[in-house]
């Protein structure tokens, strides 16, 4: 997805929020590195997630801290574990399992901190998934995504944000009892709340999934060259599943020579206008693209 003016305050908003998560007086310093950065980077036509990945570079490297969102991260997966049990339950009274299953894990696209439209502290989460939840899928391409899991060949599932991954693990688990081989990827270092390998074992991930697979880099969303690891997982796919808007923001417009189903809450204006939505709507987006 291109940049947008749009996205310089919000991107600038979520470094200041950081700094101040890393408690270390570095709030000038991480603003300086990213406005230095900007200066350089912002150019139309660039890829948003390209461009904030520079920026988060650093910003990282002015705070000193390699991962400041690690006990938001924590406290995030305790929260929306908390939630399985009813959010499973949702899933089991459904008469389209699918869909419900996939309305879950965009319910947890909201635990996204430091933005604007999302919220700031894992806890106010759990009064909002009842309202989530019946929120439903306002753009919705869950019968597409039902007939490409039909397609022979593994699911490549990419994780977005920590505690979402916790509501991630019903999805997976209905896709699986479909027969398919699921591999989740995760990011290559700490950026964000975003989930790491690290992350992914905390909450025993890798008893749901078949494989799980890194990144290999510090980025937002997936890197433009991607790397062996997961060059060689998506060689034996037929659909990636692709959460959030950072991987949206990364992947939109790149031919992965397969179906990809973005699952995400349009949480901002240009993520919004991309998808052709209003800000605050669900959406399960499958884009039919193939070599």
């Amino acid at each position: 997805m291109d940049i947008s003016p749009d996205c310089v305050p919000c991107l600038l908003k979520r470094v200041l929020f950081q700094a101040r998560l890393a408690d270390n007086n570095t709030e000038f310093n991480a603003l300086s590195a990213a406005l230095g950065v900007y200066s350089e980077e912002y150019t139309e036509g660039r890829n948003s997630a390209e461009v904030a990945t520079m920026v988060h570079t650093a910003a990282y490297k002015a705070m000193g801290v390699a991962d400041p969102y690690r006990e938001l991260k924590i406290i995030a997966d305790e929260v929306a574990g908390g939630l399985l049990e009813k959010a499973q339950s949702y899933v089991d009274s459904s008469s389209d399992r699918l869909r419900a299953a996939v309305t879950v894990a965009i319910t947890g696209n909201i635990m996204d901190f430091g933005q604007t439209t999302s919220i700031d502290h894992p806890d106010l989460f759990i009064e909002m998934f009842d309202n989530l939840f019946a929120q439903g899928i306002d753009s919705d391409d869950t019968d597409a995504l039902d007939e490409c899991l039909k397609k022979p060949g593994d699911v490549i599932y990419i994780f977005d944000n920590c505690g979402e991954s916790q509501l991630d693990k019903i999805l997976i688990r209905e896709i699986k009892s479909r027969g398919k081989r699921v591999v989740g990827v995760v990011r290559g270092a700490p950026i964000l709340n975003d989930v790491t390998m690290e992350d992914a074992l905390r909450i025993s991930m890798d008893e749901d999934l078949d494989d799980i697979v890194s990144t290999e880099k510090f980025a937002i969303g997936i890197p433009m060259k991607i790397g062996k690891e997961l060059s060689d997982a998506m060689s034996e796919a037929s659909l990636v599943i692709a959460k959030g808007m950072a991987n949206f923001e990364s992947l939109e417009g790149r031919n992965l020579g397969m179906p990809t189903a973005f699952l995400l809450r349009a949480k901002c204006i240009p993520v919004a206008n991309a998808l052709g939505v209003n800000v605050g709507a669900n959406v399960a987006r499958v884009i039919c693209e193939s070599n």
